[in-house]
């Protein structure tokens, strides 16, 4: 017996080592956002392109949601696949499959890019939580487009005036909001949103108003209503927790160091000036970012910001706090509810 047992040890002490090396990470499957944006070019491709690489030692082959023809969830269902490990995807996207992620961005609870990062500090955690159990990832970072205002074909006075119109909505809060206004909620990707709003297909559509720039929506649009009806369309980092178990613990380090130092910080430090460049741009102002549009910025009044609030307060905030469980609602009263003075119910 004591023979066999010392046997085995030699044998384990043996294969260990071999299986330890095959365990490594020696590349990295990466999917970021947008590539026309700029979140991607001016953060996330250096990023995977320069910095991880070199840090961490691995190989990074990267593409964008641009190229990814995956909807919804499915893109982090094919991280538990082992199909890619890490993936910047925008939380809209994956809240049919953990409603409780939508709660972190619900039409005008955020109306300044100060409040929006308290709103991320406060939910993080949750985030985390939800993310971990529901597709087996580990947030790394959130971070936000500029404020998503509404494109439209035609004139409209204020919020009173989307009634009977279809609107392309971000994602189902932003969907709902349009909804309780009288407008029909339209989902529709990113890319089909010009085409649809030239063709008459939509009266309008909600996005960042720089990423609506880059993306050509006002080339085909004639107005813009900077309302940030449509939140911040935050765009969560996430690595597969297969692959985070894998890194060594050098590598974790420095991986989420440079996430924070290199991508999430600076893309919160630029994006409440990009929402007004974004503005600008559109309105034949100044563009640092090309030639300008020539839409009509519509002005916002404080009726309406009255309007968007209680349709938050109203019907938004009570018809997610349906879709979830009594914990989840809890838990945002005691994070979100608390930053901004609101309780679900």
């Amino acid at each position: 017996m004591k023979h066999k047992l010392i046997t085995l040890v030699l044998f384990f002490s043996l294969i260990l080592p071999a299986g330890f090396a095959a365990a490594e990470v020696e590349t990295l499957r990466v999917v970021g956002t947008f590539s026309s944006l700029t979140m991607y070019k001016n953060f996330e491709e250096p990023l995977y392109k320069e910095m991880v690489p070199k840090e961490l030692g691995v190989e990074v082959s990267l593409t964008t949601l641009s190229q990814i023809k995956l909807g919804g969830p499915a893109l982090l269902r094919q991280m538990g696949m082992g199909v890619f490990d890490i993936v910047h995807t925008i939380t809209d996207y994956v809240v049919e499959d953990s409603p409780a992620l939508a709660g972190l961005d619900l039409p005008a609870l955020a109306t300044d890019i100060e409040t929006a990062r308290k709103i991320v500090d406060a939910y993080r955690p949750v985030m985390e939580k939800y993310l971990e159990q529901d597709f087996g990832v580990k947030l790394l970072s959130i971070t936000p487009y500029p404020a998503q205002v509404l494109f439209l074909r035609d004139k409209i006075s204020g919020l009173n005036d989307l009634k009977g119109l279809k609107i392309r909505a971000s994602g189902w809060t932003t969907s709902e909001f349009v909804t309780a206004l009288g407008a029909t909620g339209v989902t529709m990707s990113f890319s089909e949103v010009p085409q649809a709003l030239q063709r008459g297909v939509v009266d309008g559509g909600v996005t960042g108003s720089l990423s609506g720039y880059s993306a050509g929506w006002g080339e085909v649009a004639k107005y813009v209503y900077p309302l940030p009806m449509g939140g911040w369309d935050y765009v969560i980092g996430t690595i597969s927790l297969d692959t985070w178990d894998k890194l060594s613990k050098e590598q974790k380090n420095k991986l989420t160091g440079l996430l924070k130092t290199n991508y999430e910080e600076p893309v919160w430090k630029v994006t409440g000036q990009e929402t007004l460049d974004g503005i600008s741009c559109l309105c034949n102002g100044d563009c640092p970012n090309g030639d300008p549009n020539n839409l009509i910025e519509i002005p916002v009044t404080q009726a309406d910001k009255d309007m968007a609030y209680k349709v938050l307060v109203e019907k938004v905030l009570p018809a997610w706090a349906k879709k979830v469980k009594p914990e989840t609602v809890k838990e945002w009263n005691d994070s979100i509810g608390k930053v901004v003075g609101l309780t679900a119910k």
